[in-house]
């Protein structure tokens, strides 16, 4: 397969050719470009933005156990409409991702639908109970070969199990995934915090609750010398504390959704629970420094945080309304919209944040680090020009609880290559057949 397009490093127009799931060659159209071989399939990719394929630190996958609202093949093929080509998937499934066999099934569930790579995450505690450490040496040698692990959802808020679990991950290189939320000061909470919180009468979910959690446990990494990644950033004073940390040199990285990085709590007026999420929208100020926190390199990554939710736990009265947002589709949109297009951030510099960084957080094996002549032929074809309706139709999952319907977004994804076959093909979903038996011929997993 031949493409011709422009990469996103140096803006140069690069003609690519791939086969056996590699890129083989590479060359500028100003030196002359490449000669298509007969039998090649050519994709004439004037205009578009090439990216090494996306990668999710933070996706929910919901299977096994619900079913209803997503499944390891829905939630790839949503991923792959986004241009992701790797995703971790997170372990409040039913049975909780908490072993070494629950940890093996999900990966093989992601190796056989073929639309992306995916990594499961492992439970911290059993069960996430927050009482007793999980299997976790056991994930980390497994065939899942685990390397992340977080009991998202739920914090682990003791704070000997967390320093335990810190010292654990430590002995192989792994990384514990903190969901910063004080259980106690976040009981009943609905939304953030404040005035607002106090005029709708909706028990407010302060700020506080995420920082202290955060400022405790990169105590507890500098003490451990382990590392620490925070999950969903959601304050202005929690960039503070790791920027704090960092300067001290504690080995902490964080995320922000792309939410965080647009919607404000004014959301909850219209009490439309596709805008209830945890943690929940903040106000504008914490909105603004969570962009200046990107494009400063405060925060690391952009993870979604994709929770989906059948229609009857989002379409009922705020208070009983389910926490959560798909978002694996709106990703780079919203990236676009609010970094890009605002000057936070270059191409490049956005393909670090939806690429390379989290797949280095996460010790993804086989990404590739660049498009370069030997480099596994992960990649996503962009066409940055014009804007469009977000809608349904866009949304590829088995949920529709997104919080950007009917929005302009800019920015499309034209085409998803893994493993160097097609998972989108000039904007459409490749046949669920064609993309498991590429798989397969492809070799498995990673």
């Amino acid at each position: 397969m031949t493409e011709r397009g422009q990469q996103v490093a140096d803006a140069a127009a690069v003609d690519l050719r791939i086969s056996d799931g590699v890129v083989v060659e590479r060359a500028t159209q100003a030196a002359g470009g490449l000669e298509p071989r007969e039998g090649e399939r050519i994709i004439e990719a004037d205009g578009l933005v090439a990216m090494t394929g996306l990668v999710d630190l933070h996706t929910h996958l919901r299977e096994p156990g619900f079913e209803q609202s997503e499944t390891v093949l829905t939630g790839t093929r949503a991923a792959a409409a986004g241009g992701f080509t790797s995703v971790f998937a997170m372990a409040n499934t039913l049975p909780v991702q908490d072993t070494a066999g629950v940890v093996e099934q999900v990966q093989a569930l992601g190796d056989a639908a073929g639309y992306a790579t995916v990594r499961p995450i492992g439970a911290v505690t059993e069960d996430l109970a927050g009482e007793r450490l999980s299997e976790i040496g056991a994930m980390a040698e497994s065939r899942a070969a685990v390397r992340v692990f977080s009991d998202d959802g739920k914090c682990v808020h003791d704070a000997l199990l967390m320093r335990r679990a810190l010292e654990y991950v430590k002995t192989f290189d792994g990384v514990i995934a903190q969901h910063a939320q004080d259980p106690r000061l976040t009981e009943g909470a609905q939304m953030n915090e404040g005035a607002l919180s106090s005029e709708l009468g909706l028990k407010g979910w302060p700020a506080v609750a995420e920082e202290s959690i955060i400022a405790r446990d990169v105590l507890l990494a500098e003490h451990v010398g382990a590392r620490l990644h925070i999950c969903h950033l959601s304050t202005a004073g929690s960039v503070e504390v790791i920027r704090w940390a960092k300067a001290r040199g504690v080995q902490v990285t964080a995320e922000v959704t792309p939410h965080h990085l647009i919607l404000t709590e004014e959301l909850a007026r219209t009490y439309d629970a596709r805008f209830k999420v945890n943690p929940p929208l903040r106000r504008e100020d914490d909105v603004r420094a969570l962009r200046a926190a990107v494009a400063e390199g405060v925060i690391d990554i952009i993870a979604t945080d994709h929770a989906p939710h059948p229609v009857e736990a989002k379409d009922c009265e705020w208070d009983a309304a389910a926490f959560g947002m798909v978002g694996l589709e709106s990703a780079l949109p919203i990236a676009l919209l609010t970094l890009v297009q605002e000057g936070h951030a270059s191409w490049a510099e956005l393909e670090s944040l939806l690429s390379q960084r989290p797949a280095e957080i996460g010790r993804l094996s086989g990404h590739p680090t660049a498009i370069e002549a030997g480099q596994p032929a992960d990649l996503v074809l962009v066409d940055p020009t014009g804007t469009s309706t977000f809608s349904t139709d866009r949304l590829r999952g088995r949920s529709a609880n997104s919080p950007f319907l009917g929005m302009e977004l800019p920015g499309r994804v034209a085409y998803t290559v893994r493993r160097g076959f097609l998972t989108v093909d000039d904007g459409e979903l490749v046949a669920p057949e064609t993309v498991a038996a590429s798989a397969r011929s492809a070799g498995g997993a990673r």
